[in-house]
C-alpha cells in the first residue's frame, strides 16, 4: 500500500525552533514538503497560497497568537487541520485552542517520531490530546470529553463526540478487530488505527477497548 506523503505548515516565531523542527520532521518520509511562517499574518497568507495538508501552530506569536489565528483560518476553511504546539501547560489555552477547532494539542518536547504520528493522526480526520490534559478535560467537564454521569438519550444523541472515522474504528472494535486489522480495512497506518482507539477510548471515558466495546454496545452507538 502506497503511504500518503503530507504538506506541512510550521507555524513558529523562534527561528532556532522553527529550523530544529523542520530538521527533524524532514528525516520523515510520510512528510514531503515543510513550509514555514514566523507570524499569524504570515501562517493565514501561505495557508491559502499553498493549501498544506496539516498546520503545526505555535500559540506565542508577535503578531497576535495561534489560537485567534487558529479561527481565522477556521472560519475560512472548516476543514482546516491545525494542531496546537506549546511549551506550557496552560487550562485556558487548552480550552480555547479546542474550541477554536484545533484537532491536537501537543507540548514542544515531544518526541518527533510521536509528532509523525500526530501529523497522519490529525490528516486522517482525528483528534489527538496530550495525555497531560485529559485529566483536565475530565475534569472540567469541557465538552470535548463526555462526563461520566450522562443520560442514555444524550449520550446517543452527541454520540460520544466521535468523529465519523473514530464511529467506524468503534464498530470494528466492537467487532472485535485488532489494530493491525483495523488499519487494514480502513486503508489507514497502525498508528493512525491505534491513536483513533485511544481517542474513543478518552471520549468514552473508560479504561480499554474491552470496556469500550461494552459500553458502545450497551448505550446503542452501534
Amino acid at each position: 500500500m502506497e503511504t500518503k506523503t503530507l504538506n506541512v505548515l510550521l507555524v513558529e516565531d523562534q527561528k532556532l525552533m522553527r529550523i530544529g523542527l523542520k530538521s527533524l520532521l524532514e528525516e520523515h518520509k510520510s512528510i514531503e514538503t515543510i513550509y514555514e511562517a514566523s507570524s499569524a499574518k504570515e501562517a493565514i497568507e501561505k495557508y491559502k497560497q499553498l493549501k498544506p495538508d496539516v498546520i503545526l501552530m505555535d500559540i506565542g506569536l508577535p503578531d497576535g497568537n495561534g489560537i485567534d489565528t487558529a479561527k481565522k483560518l477556521i472560519e475560512y476553511n472548516q476543514d482546516c487541520k491545525i494542531i496546537m504546539l506549546t511549551s506550557h501547560l496552560s487550562e485556558e489555552e487548552v480550552f480555547s485552542s479546542l474550541h477554536a477547532g484545533a484537532r491536537a494539542y501537543v507540548m514542544k518536547d515531544v518526541n518527533t517520531d510521536v509528532l509523525e504520528m500526530i501529523i497522519k493522526t490529525v490528516d486522517d480526520g482525528a483528534m489527538w490530546l496530550d495525555p497531560q490534559i485529559v485529566p483536565i478535560l475530565r475534569e472540567k467537564n469541557s465538552g470535548v470529553i463526555p462526563a461520566r454521569k450522562m443520560s442514555r438519550a444524550t449520550f446517543r444523541a452527541q454520540h460520544a463526540n466521535l468523529t465519523q472515522r473514530e464511529y467506524e474504528v468503534l464498530k470494528l472494535v466492537v467487532d472485535g478487530k485488532s489494530n493491525q486489522q483495523i488499519a487494514i480495512a480502513l486503508t489507514i497506518s497502525e498508528h493512525t488505527a491505534k491513536a483513533h482507539v485511544c481517542n474513543i477510548i478518552q471520549k468514552l471515558v473508560v479504561d480499554d477497548r474491552t470496556q469500550a466495546a461494552v459500553k458502545a454496545l450497551k448505550e446503542g452507538l452501534v
